[in-house]
């Protein structure tokens, strides 16, 4: 019983817990529904509190095999399978109007009860078959040149549906399809920062797989469906934070592999300020000035895992990796690693006859005052190089824009830049490290934060749910990203790891592109249904 409290007490398992008490007294609910639903079908009220027995004499009730209710086991698969049956039951006792499949849908164990208790319904008799039977006496009448017959059985369908009915249907289910694909297969990300060029372009339109990397079951249930944070125009919310459902991910069909981009949520997204062009954290408003002019007086806003920002980069290291950046070249446990073909740079060009249509024909963004910044390849230095002997191409010095970096702890790591980074462990499930300034630095959000653990600092020493602690165990993997436009990416070395449960999916490919991402200026047809994961 003790180890029983200890797990119920920290939050996570508080959220479980009352997850489980949820479906518990949901599923309670829905069999004494059953119960008092069955007599009136003829069937056993007892069979209604059976476990399995019940979802199989349900089956029958609407015309299926009981073999039929074995596909409730199958997750996700289930939600569909479970609507379908409960609107087919109230069907079957001629309940056939869009209120009562539609309070089928919403709580079922409320209509059935409903139904249940009322004195003047009566179960008819199994709606599928009842449906079908119907169906081929009009289909007969049609076959057999019978306008009359067929004239009253159009008239007198008991299974018609108005127009309006059907439009609202087929939307309903539209939508609530759409809603399930992107919740939980495949959705369409638009790349809108040029942090990942020249791999990915602004204007890219991706299909990212949620199942390769593992489904993440949704935690934020109460949201407007096929929106992810905001409502577009409003700029308000677009979810509330409560009730919410605990963190779990089915198994996945594959491990994220170093060097391949993934989606995820922005990790220090849980508290932000939103201003007309994007978000910032806390931190970035109390010690950027620009971000602080750009927010105004916009609220704090906090937000769940699954509500955060989404960012793509590449993964370029994974748990238990040891990585360094020395003189911008990555180094993976020690061995450097190898680099996108189009990983970009920032440049300065000094040339006093430069064209610049070329440079925008060469995929190189020109800036508005055509010094700095150019943001090049190696491919593109060398065609500038041929197109002008005499031009002066200058790699620029980051290390004066440098003090912003994580683990934002100039005492122990001020020499780190950007283009010299680390070493730094990324946290591996199981792994433990010693407890100490320097570590404490790096790791201090993923204990409290990422982990869910209290923790404090006491008298010199570090307190972790309550007792002191000199070493600390990681729960999940952690990853560490980067943008292949490496001077113009906010990423792992501005804000840190990026933990397993913020994963989305894996980028599939572009089926869409525009040229600097608007439709205005084109449409990149040569990028369409090509790679979102490629080196070269």
């Amino acid at each position: 019983m003790r180890y029983l409290w200890r797990f119920i007490a920290t939050k996570r398992n508080q959220d479980l817990v009352s997850i489980l008490i949820f479906l518990i007294v949901s599923y309670i609910l829905l069999s004494i529904s059953l119960y008092l639903l069955f007599p009136k079908a003829g069937v056993p009220a007892i069979k209604g509190l059976i476990p399995g027995v019940n979802f199989a004499e349900w089956c029958k009730l609407i015309g299926r095999k009981p073999a039929y209710a074995l596909w409730l086991l199958f997750p996700i698969v289930n939600i569909f399978i479970y609507c379908g049956m409960a609107v087919d039951l109230v069907r079957s006792f001629d309940k056939l109007g869009f209120r009562h499949s539609a309070m089928a849908v919403i709580y079922a164990p409320a209509i059935f009860t409903s139904i249940a208790l009322s004195k003047t319904d009566k179960y008819v008799s199994p709606i599928l078959p009842r449906e079908e039977e119907y169906k081929n006496q009009i289909e007969e009448a049609i076959k057999t040149n019978k306008p009359r017959q067929l004239e009253k059985l159009v008239k007198n369908n008991p299974f018609r549906k108005s127009q309006i009915r059907e439009w609202t249907e087929a939307i309903v289910f539209a939508v609530f399809a759409a809603a399930f694909i992107r919740m939980f297969l495949i959705e369409a990300y638009k790349i809108p920062t040029p942090s990942m060029e020249g791999s990915l372009l602004v204007g890219d339109f991706l299909f990212v797989s949620k199942a390769h990397y593992g489904i993440r079951t949704p935690m934020t249930v109460a949201m407007f469906p096929l929106l992810h944070n905001t409502i577009p125009g409003l700029g308000t919310e677009s979810y509330l934070e409560k009730p919410s459902l605990p963190y779990f991910r089915l198994p996945a069909l594959e491990s994220i592999d170093r060097n391949e981009p993934i989606v995820f949520n922005w990790p220090v997204g849980d508290s932000v300020y939103l201003s007309p062009s994007r978000s910032y954290t806390a931190y970035q408003v109390k010690t950027s000035p620009e971000a602080k002019r750009d927010v105004g007086n916009a609220p704090l806003i906090t937000r769940p895992i699954d509500k955060k920002d989404h960012y793509i980069k590449r993964c370029i290291a994974i748990a238990g990796d040891s990585l360094e950046v020395r003189d911008r070249q990555v180094y993976i446990n020690g061995v450097a690693v190898q680099n996108p073909k189009h990983l970009q740079y920032m440049y300065q060009i000094m040339s006093e006859n430069l064209n610049y249509a070329k440079l925008q024909d060469m995929g190189i963004t020109v800036p508005e005052n055509r010094v700095v910044p150019y943001f090049l390849d190696d491919d593109q230095v060398a065609k500038l190089k041929q197109m002008d002997p005499n031009i002066k191409i200058e790699l620029f010095d980051m290390s004066p824009y440098s003090s912003g970096l994580f683990p934002h702890d100039p005492a122990h790591f001020g020499k780190w830049t950007v283009d010299n980074y680390g070493p730094i462990y990324i946290p591996k499930k199981g792994a433990t490290v010693a407890l100490n300034p320097e570590s404490i630095a790096l790791y201090r959000r993923v204990i409290d934060v990422y982990e869910n653990n209290d923790f404090k600092e006491e008298n010199g020493q570090y307190i972790i749910n309550g007792a002191p602690a000199t070493t600390y165990t990681f729960k999940q993997d952690y990853y560490w990203a980067m943008g292949d436009n490496r001077h113009n990416s906010e990423d792992s070395r501005a804000w840190g790891f990026v933990p397993h449960d913020h994963i989305v999916g894996k980028p599939l490919f572009i089926w869409f592109s525009t040229k600097n991402g608007s439709m205005s200026n084109g449409i990149n047809w040569d990028r369409i249904f090509t790679s979102a994961y490629k080196m070269d």
